[in-house]
């Protein structure tokens, strides 16, 4: 399972293409509902940030996410004082909180230092996912 080893958070179509190299018959139906039936029993997590394509999570354990508005790239953090805090009055008379995920929104330094120096787009995550 590539995503599960994966250093990064990838697109669907990045896994189609990752393992279209060794299985070339696959088809991309095929990842959509592998990765659909992984995310049904916790193996992988679906991250829907900003108006990006979804990427996938291949980390179980809790973690949060810090995401670069800029270049989109996804960085993973560990919070556990947020996980043993208490919710807040509204938060718990609400009903039951099953889950509980940070994405902190920003620009990342590489994007912090393109726009100190001028650059417009700032760099652009997109080493191999593979």
């Amino acid at each position: 399972m590539e995503i599960a080893h994966a250093k990064r958070h990838p697109t669907v179509e990045e896994v189609y293409a990752c393992v279209r190299r060794r299985v070339p018959s696959i088809s991309l139906d095929t990842v959509y509902r592998t990765l659909a039936a992984f995310e049904k029993h916790g193996l992988i997590q679906k991250l829907q940030i900003l108006e990006e394509p979804v990427r996938y999570d291949g980390t179980p354990a809790r973690h949060h996410h810090l995401v670069c508005k800029r270049c989109k790239s996804i960085s993973d953090f560990h919070w556990p004082l947020f996980e043993r805090m208490r919710l807040p009055g509204a938060a718990a008379a609400w009903g039951r909180a099953e889950a509980r995920q940070v994405q902190i929104l920003g620009l990342c330094r590489k994007c912090l230092r393109g726009a100190a120096i001028g650059a417009l787009d700032g760099h652009r995550l997109r080493d191999n996912f593979c």
